[in-house]
């Protein structure tokens, strides 16, 4: 088991997510006055970005040292995720490795917020999914209530991305670096169950860029070698 961990640990993310949503637009009856709805949001949202760090894990070949299993559940985790095209977001994310903080980092934009947001959003979505989006929208309501369909599938996508590219590329890599941070990478304090309601540990930023290998689960152990200290 301990072999194929990363696995089973895709497996239980994707499973969570899938039983989650299934209760949510079949059995849950929403109420705005219920605190349990904006928990069940907050809920489906964190489930949605482990689905997309499930996906750039399989990126580093770090969910299964089978070639074949590993790609797959890489796919199958970028489809999920508004139908991202895995290949397409292995390409660029080599690139933010390989030029990271430059010109050529497709991650990278040095204005503020939301004009890096813009920039990044640019990079990563087009017509293919926004039409696939809408397909399985629209699809869905005839199945499910609108309400449930917009709360706990559509907003939870959204709330996501925000939330991914907040806190697992602006905070990491805006501002400027010391010429002896390589990664060009900031990382959050210490503080493990923070870092893991916020983005699975990617605020550990430097700690990834340091070590691509390291699958998310196994972030904290970097941080906690404390590496950032001796070069800033």
């Amino acid at each position: 088991m301990k072999g194929n961990r990363g696995v089973y640990i895709a497996l239980l993310i994707m499973s969570l997510w899938s039983i989650s949503l299934a209760f949510l637009l079949m059995s849950y009856s929403v109420s705005f006055l219920s605190p349990l709805t904006y928990f069940f949001i907050l809920l489906q949202s964190h489930l949605y970005t482990g689905i997309f760090i499930t996906a750039h894990d399989a990126m580093h070949s770090v969910v299964s040292s089978n070639k074949k299993v590993n790609t797959w559940i890489g796919r199958i985790c970028a489809t999920i995720f508004a139908f991202n095209f895995y290949d397409n977001l292995l390409k660029k994310h080599y690139e933010h490795h390989r030029f990271v903080g430059t010109d050529k980092d497709p991650d990278y934009h040095g204005g503020g917020f939301w004009i890096w947001y813009l920039s990044f959003a640019k990079q990563y979505i087009n017509l293919w999914q926004i039409l696939l989006m809408a397909i399985t929208y629209n699809a869905l309501k005839l199945l499910f209530p609108t309400e449930n369909v917009i709360l706990f599938w559509m907003l939870p996508s959204i709330i996501s991305t925000f939330q991914l590219f907040y806190f697992g590329t602006y905070l990491p890599h805006k501002g400027e670096h010391a010429p002896e941070n390589i990664h060009k990478s900031n990382s959050q304090r210490q503080n493990h169950l923070w870092a893991f309601l916020t983005c699975y540990f990617f605020g550990y930023h430097y700690e990834h860029h340091n070590s691509p290998r390291t699958p998310w689960w196994m972030l904290p152990q970097e941080k906690e070698k404390g590496i950032l200290k001796n070069i800033i």
